[in-house]
């Protein structure tokens, strides 16, 4: 049973709502989630270098690594994790306390940072092509004898 006044309650008093721990954990969740998503993408690039570092090293082609291919598929997982949770957030910010995700400032937040994520979703994705995609000059080994 909900405790909490009702929205219209908020805009007979002229007063803004105080904003539950929970929406406002909600609400920071989704920057969270977004950069993890960049950090994995960045991170697909580190395990690739190794891999190539190490057929170098051994002088001869190996497949890629598994945990490529799983931190390239996060990448978007994630990206796209961060705008659901911001439409989730939107939906109860509205339903608690009647207003919109922007007036109030932890879902201004959320906000602004899914319309960057945006970006982040299409660089996710462009790395997870980039990961399925083969080579086109093929691995350089290097001078092996």
């Amino acid at each position: 049973m909900e405790t909490s006044p009702s929205p219209a309650a908020f805009h007979d008093t002229g007063r803004a709502p105080r904003i539950s721990p929970g929406t406002v954990c909600a609400a920071l969740l989704v920057p969270v989630v977004a950069v993890l998503g960049v950090v994995t993408s960045w991170d697909v690039q580190v395990i690739h270098q190794d891999w190539v570092d190490k057929q170098q090293e051994a002088c001869r082609l190996m497949a890629r690594p598994l945990s490529e291919y799983v931190t390239a598929w996060a990448g978007p997982a994630l990206g796209v994790a961060a705008v659901l949770l911001c439409v989730l957030l939107a939906k109860r910010i509205r339903r608690r306390y009647g207003l919109r995700i922007w007036e109030t400032w932890p879902g201004l937040a959320a906000y602004i940072v899914v319309w960057f994520n945006v970006l982040a979703i299409l660089l996710e994705l462009f790395t997870l092509w980039a990961t399925f995609t083969p080579d086109g000059s093929g691995s350089i080994l290097g001078d092996c004898e």
